[in-house]
């Protein structure tokens, strides 16, 4: 799969990514009957403590990813595909992106959740050797699955 252009998000994103996040998101709504997460989280603060890597096609937003590192893992909070975009291996680029990113940092794993209402990105995630290792509830009323995908940091 080919690498992306990405560039890192600055202060001047925060509105344009939370936008974006809202529209990538929108189709869960109805699922889970409230928004989810990333809907609703404060994008400024987002841009200045967390990693957020912007796919453009000229002044276009394609894709995004929202990265943490921590001690012993590298946690992607956020990854979202405008949905035009969706099925054209804008994803799987960004986890190959994750995780060259964790190997880089010594990290020899990423972390991500996702609801368990949401079949599809759990199907995504597995495909690419993503594995459940606890489910837990980030809000009341839902299913959240932790998943992982241990890394060789020697590739």
């Amino acid at each position: 799969m080919p690498s992306l252009p990405l560039r890192r998000a600055t202060a001047a994103d925060a509105a344009n990514i939370r936008a974006f996040t809202r529209s990538a998101y929108a189709k869960w709504v109805p699922l889970i009957g409230r928004e989810p997460l990333p809907m609703r989280a404060d994008y400024e603060r987002a841009v200045a403590d967390h990693m957020i890597e912007l796919c453009e096609e000229g002044d276009e937003l394609r894709a995004l990813i929202e990265l943490v590192p921590a001690p012993d893992h590298l946690l992607i909070l956020n990854i979202a595909v405008r949905p035009d975009q969706q099925g054209r291996g804008l994803g799987s680029t960004l986890l190959l992106h994750a995780e060259a990113l964790a190997r880089s940092l010594g990290l020899a794993e990423v972390q991500l959740y996702t609801n368990a209402a949401f079949a599809s990105n759990l199907s995504f995630y597995s495909r690419r050797g993503y594995q459940e290792f606890r489910r837990g509830s980030l809000l009341p009323g839902s299913v959240t699955i932790f998943m992982r995908k241990r890394l060789d940091i020697a590739d």
